[in-house]
């Protein structure tokens, strides 16, 4: 590592910070499309009890970055300025919210599987939020990388529920042109994050992203909105599972690259140097 005027990369959050935003994301897409789906009974207690285990592996690669976990509970001290305690509570009361909600559904109530998907929202929300309040790394704090991270967990989501569509068959044509609309989505909010980042990041993070970009654009959404056509055409559940399957991990892999790859320092800015016997003058 090397601190100056040039950019270097952060070492503070690694693949265990990554395995956070990827397992919460994905966990908190999963809840929101099985209430958009409107699934119900075993099915729907199933998918609930999937995306908390997910959100939970995520917070678990978190907590074992720590370097003292026993004092992970100093989380919750700073909920007026810190958007990791805020996102610390939403966990709370998410994972008591989602497994009464998974209870009752598995019981035959159902339809309150909103309240854990507004609360797994606010959630991921919590987490871009905190991505993008890391001020001296560009790639981090543009402030599309909101929407970015919305989008990727939304269709991860999504894909997790297609992928398990032959188990629960939960799935129509309507949520299967949902899910090829989100896809679409985070395609174009990539675009738009990649584009307002040229000028600002350090080359080496810029190349990093835009190989991410391309596994995005062909494995995480041509591959999979070819086979979602298959799908509607042929009725294919095999099709469906299969996009699912293909749009998961791409969203995964420009997650774990955002954090572990692009993560780079702006570098020192210093508008004047001094001279040792002469006035400051400004920097070229």
């Amino acid at each position: 590592m090397s601190y100056g005027p040039q950019p270097w990369q952060q070492t503070a959050w690694d693949w265990r910070a990554a395995g956070n935003f990827i397992g919460g994301g994905a966990g908190s897409g999963l809840i929101m499309f099985t209430a958009l789906a409107g699934a119900d009974g075993a099915a729907a207690a199933a998918l609930l009890l999937a995306g908390l285990a997910l959100i939970g592996l995520g917070l678990a690669c978190v907590w074992a970055e720590l370097g003292r976990p026993l004092r992970a509970l100093h989380v919750f001290f700073n909920p007026r300025t810190s958007w990791m305690t805020r996102e610390a509570i939403a966990a709370t009361v998410l994972f008591p919210a989602g497994a009464a909600a998974a209870l009752l559904a598995y019981t035959g109530v159902n339809g309150i599987a909103w309240l854990p998907a507004v609360l797994a929202f606010a959630f991921i929300y919590c987490q871009s939020r905190m991505v993008q309040a890391a001020r001296g790394i560009p790639a981090w704090r543009e402030p599309c990388v909101v929407a970015l991270l919305l989008a990727t967990s939304l269709a991860e989501g999504a894909g997790l529920f297609w992928l398990a569509q032959p188990w629960h068959r939960q799935g129509s044509t309507p949520l299967a042109l949902v899910f090829g609309a989100l896809l679409l989505v985070r395609i174009v909010v990539w675009y738009a994050y990649r584009a307002r980042l040229d000028g600002h990041a350090a080359p080496r993070a810029l190349a990093a992203l835009d190989r991410a970009g391309r596994v995005l654009l062909l494995g995480g959404t041509v591959v999979p909105l070819a086979l979602l056509a298959v799908a509607l055409v042929e009725g294919s559940a095999a099709a469906a599972a299969w996009a699912g399957l293909a749009a998961a991990p791409a969203g995964a892999f420009v997650k774990f690259t955002l954090i572990t790859r692009a993560g780079f320092n702006q570098g020192f800015a210093l508008q004047r140097l001094p001279v040792r016997g002469q006035a400051p003058r400004a920097t070229p």
